[in-house]
């Protein structure tokens, strides 16, 4: 089970994660924050949960060093290839967007790609491909108010994406 989260903007935007993450978190092996971390510490709290891999976010400062964040993670779990980055490729966008076949390219084994960037919650299919963007924590929709994050389980031969509304989760009190 991988929690995926993106666009937290801590310190500048947010001053903190929501304490929801925490309790969405709460049984994963493996946490992906998708960019525009700002802040080091985020990945630092994070890392109290689970192992955390991050993307830089086209946000970040670029003096972001940590050996826990690249440009672009590929991942081998599970049998299946996953990408962490921030912005999804403009040919993956496309194809998405307009059903084109200009992924292949991009493709080179992916199964599943998670993004950031949108501070929009998305899961889709295209090609073959899961897409997962698991929105913002702290910012969805660019409005300042806890928001979602993505849990991704994987299973032999199968992967299931689902988002987690953390202002729901705090209603229902899961």
């Amino acid at each position: 089970l991988i929690g995926i989260l993106s666009d937290t903007h801590i310190p500048t935007v947010a001053r903190a994660l929501p304490s929801q993450v925490e309790r969405a978190f709460r049984n994963v092996d493996m946490i992906l924050h998708a960019g525009d971390i700002f802040a080091l510490s985020v990945l630092d709290e994070l890392e109290r949960y689970a192992p955390v891999l991050a993307a830089s976010g086209d946000d970040d400062d670029p003096s972001l060093n940590d050996r826990r964040v690249k440009e672009r993670h590929v991942l081998d779990i599970e049998g299946f290839r996953i990408c962490l980055l921030h912005q999804m490729p403009p040919e993956v966008f496309r194809s998405w967007m307009l059903g084109a076949d200009e992924m292949a390219a991009f493709r080179d084994g992916i199964d599943v790609l998670v993004t950031g960037h949108s501070h929009r919650p998305a899961i889709d299919r295209v090609q073959g491909m899961l897409l997962v963007s698991p929105g913002s924590a702290t910012l969805p929709n660019y409005e300042l108010r806890p928001g979602t994050v993505a849990l991704l389980q994987l299973a032999p031969g199968h992967a299931e994406a689902q988002i987690v509304d953390l202002v729901k989760m705090a209603r229902d009190g899961a």
